[in-house]
């Protein structure tokens, strides 16, 4: 069954296309990557599918079960709203109803109560009810408890969130919208390795479809089953994650640039024989012309032009100079600001290492970059370079650079010995052209910053490279350049990243910060993920003696006795607390319960504990039952 069918659809600006003749379907299992260079209309495909945009050519047919949840890339734009306010608010017609239900019992509450709302108020409570009204403000609290948010977060207002948070918050929103469509515009920005983790098992045990616009290629890999590319204007579409993808792409490119140079050529030998024909200027041969000149329109008009690659970054890093063997060493770094963020770190870089520092948000890892680049003093301990080491530091906030200044000016106040030909040939590699080197910083996007401060970075030549977060703000195009010149480095690097994909292709060692120091991990992201699982996962239960001697076998038959009886129990506890809430429900749809307000207000809230003490019981029933099965099957049966 599909969920959206996509034909023939156009978007212009003005009189520049977009993209044109776009036709796709989404069907109930699709896990669809949707890739592309920034720019080239992935958001924009999100909206017009969302049906915010409609200013198109072309058809998008929604069919009808399809329940669209859509989640943009600036998300909670309500400030002033509170967590659990913001969640929440995916209930608005329920709130609706209940406001409603809530101001007739009270028009109930103070007269003689008539037939009209009478049977108004019936009908709003089986609608309450039915729209899951009575446990909707349980469903928000467990929600935000599972996405990690503690319970003193939920009257913190949105505005004061990070980015992470507002993120899950919004994901909050779309896990409780009961949607079989997820449309997600750049999910992980914002957030840690944990965070994006979780977002991943979320959406692979997701029963309903996705879009979702990435970069990150790990998360790809790990989500996706279909991916679709944006590229020109065109879309290309092939069933498999992004690796597989980016490879199938490769492989139809060198087909499709044969297929098109084999019918170039034949029609250029097709041409030198028609001038031939009309040469000799003879009737049949100029029939024997014509026809030809058919057979070549045909090939012309089925030709295909091969795809054209959009412009990226293409660059290298040099060291100037070769440093010492020797390269960095740290120890007893410590550092606390409004609290302790970790003590007793120790680091050994040498010459050659690409090490990589990794761990979760907020536990100190730009700060222990600063202290090693002296823009921040540590508390204690002690840092030493080696021999004719040059520092070269990537900031991801990009606090290096004036956005007064054009990109040009940025450039040449920084290497005022470069001429302006050689610096406007260096910032045409990295995709400033004609007049984008006399645009201001002030104005520039993300990606546009980040291309020149990694130039800046290419330009000055260090041997020791320290970089925090350099994929943020890079489309995939750019990161694989980045890649590309990282790994030609005959240099050292240091790096923060929570790209996955980035760490696994250029780490060489990995280290964990920690509260109490620096852990020794491995050799790449895999293995620091293998790390954390052996970590937290839970110790392996003990194994049975071989020996079954006579007091464990009675302790074991003591153990069922009381498993039963609690089982027991817990049934009587749930037959009995399913006969007081059907008495509950019989009092409060007896009409004379209507007219008394207090005495409604006391039975939905009676209601509520009992249904909260239901879900409580049938908790432990299941668990204990569980637990005397195991047991029950452990002593033969």
């Amino acid at each position: 069954m599909a969920y959206l069918s996509v034909q023939q659809l156009d978007k212009y600006f003005g009189e520049r296309a977009l993209f044109t003749d776009l036709s796709f379907e989404v069907g109930e299992h699709d896990k669809i990557g949707l890739v592309g260079d920034n720019g080239c209309g992935k958001s924009t495909l999100l909206r017009i599918l969302m049906g915010e945009d409609t200013d198109y050519g072309g058809t998008v047919v929604k069919y009808r079960d399809t329940a669209i949840g859509y989640m943009e890339q600036h998300t909670c734009r309500e400030a002033s709203r509170t967590l659990f306010d913001e969640v929440q608010s995916v209930f608005a017609p329920v709130m609706a109803v209940e406001q409603e239900l809530a101001t007739v019992n009270i028009a109930l509450s103070r007269g003689n109560p008539t037939p009209e709302l009478l049977d108004r108020q019936h009908t709003l409570r089986e609608k309450f009810e039915s729209m899951g009204g009575l446990y909707y403000k349980s469903r928000v609290r467990a929600t935000l408890l599972g996405l990690g948010f503690p319970e003193s977060a939920f009257t913190t207002p949105v505005g004061v969130l990070s980015g992470g948070q507002r993120s899950k918050a919004a994901m909050g929103r779309l896990l409780l919208a009961q949607t079989n469509l997820l449309l997600l515009d750049e999910p992980t920005n914002h957030l840690d390795i944990p965070s994006v983790e979780w977002l991943e098992e979320y959406l692979q045990e997701y029963a309903g479809a996705v879009i979702v616009i990435s970069h990150d290629r790990y998360f790809l890999d790990k989500v996706t089953n279909k991916t679709m590319e944006l590229k020109n204007g065109r879309l290309y579409v092939t069933n498999g994650n992004y690796s597989y993808h980016k490879e199938q792409r490769e492989k139809d490119r060198e087909i499709e640039l044969k297929h098109y140079k084999t019918a170039m050529q034949e029609i250029r030998h097709i041409e030198e024989n028609i001038t031939l024909l009309k040469q000799w200027n003879r009737e049949k041969s100029i029939k024997q012309a014509e026809s030809r000149q058919k057979r070549v329109d045909r090939l012309r008009e089925n030709l295909v032009d091969p795809e054209k690659d959009n412009a990226v970054v293409k660059f290298t890093f040099e060291a100037g100079q070769v440093s010492g063997n020797e390269v960095l060493v740290a120890r007893d770094l410590s550092k606390s600001f409004d609290r302790p963020l970790f003590r007793n770190a120790n680091l050994d870089v040498m010459r050659g290492d690409r090490l990589f520092v990794l761990g979760p948000n907020g536990c100190g890892k730009t700060t222990l970059l600063k202290i090693l680049t002296d823009r921040l003093s540590s508390d204690s301990g002690f840092i030493r370079l080696g021999a004719k080491v040059t520092i070269g530091y990537y900031d991801q906030v990009q606090q290096g650079l004036d956005e007064k200044k054009t990109a040009l000016q940025e450039l040449w106040d920084a290497y005022p010995l470069k001429t302006e030909t050689e610096l406007r040939c260096a910032m045409a590699t990295f995709l400033f052209r004609g007049d984008d080197v006399f645009k201001p910083i002030g104005v520039m996007s993300g990606g546009e910053r980040a291309r020149l401060l990694l130039l800046k970075l290419m330009l000055a030549g260090d041997n020791f490279l320290l970089l925090d977060e350099p994929t943020n703000h890079l489309d995939i195009a750019s990161r694989e350049a980045l890649e590309d010149a990282l790994s030609g480095y005959d240099g050292t690097i240091l790096a923060v990243s929570h790209d996955r994909y980035f760490i696994n292709r250029m780490a060489g060692r990995v280290v964990c910060l920690t509260p109490d120091g620096i852990e020794q991990v491995g050799g790449d992201y895999d293995a620091y993920a293998a790390k954390r699982r052996m970590e937290t996962a839970p110790p392996p239960a003990p194994k049975a003696p071989s020996n079954n001697t006579y007091k464990q076998r009675k302790e074991r038959e003591s153990a069922i006795r009381r498993l039963t009886t609690a089982v027991r129990r817990a049934e009587e506890a749930v037959a009995a607390l399913e006969e007081e809430i059907a008495a509950l429900n019989a009092q409060l749809a007896d009409p004379a319960t209507a007219a008394d307000y207090e005495l409604l207000t006391s039975l939905t809230a009676a209601l509520d504990e009992k249904n909260e003490a239901l879900t409580a019981q049938m908790e432990t029933w299941e668990q204990t039952q569980l637990e005397l099965e195991s047991l029950t099957n452990e002593n033969g049966g």
